[in-house]
């Protein structure tokens, strides 16, 4: 079992930043690819990027590329989401989670989530 918790979000305005960490509990942190999802009410839940195990490789969605950067501590079994230039579109319940396979833009390839924590961007 890996425990999953997300912290770090808020509300923010418009071009601000926020940086989100996931902290994980369980089995070997470094033995999980990674990833975040979000979900905005009334909306499907969506990838927004991912890391490999040993943190060397990375995939964004269009819509965060060149402004969100992930990015993970293996010693701190950690994960981050720095979020820069952020809009409100950008609001959503963000969720991080674990896979024991890849890092997928799939939610089903993931074994493991996070409560989620809230994002908040005001125009």
């Amino acid at each position: 079992q890996v425990q999953l918790v997300e912290s770090g979000g808020g509300l923010v305005q418009a071009g601000g930043s926020l940086r989100l960490s996931c902290a994980a509990s369980g089995r070997t942190f470094s033995s999980y690819a990674m990833g975040w999802f979000r979900q905005a009410p009334g909306k499907e839940r969506e990838f927004v990027t991912g890391i490999n195990r040993g943190g060397t490789r990375t995939y964004y969605a269009d819509s965060v590329k060149a402004r969100f950067t992930i990015s993970r501590d293996n010693a701190k079994n950690t994960v981050y989401l720095q979020m820069n230039s952020l809009k409100p579109e950008d609001t959503a319940v963000y969720y991080c989670a674990a896979s024991s396979t890849y890092y997928g833009v799939v939610g089903r390839e993931y074994d493991y989530w996070g409560q989620g924590t809230q994002v908040t961007v005001s125009s």
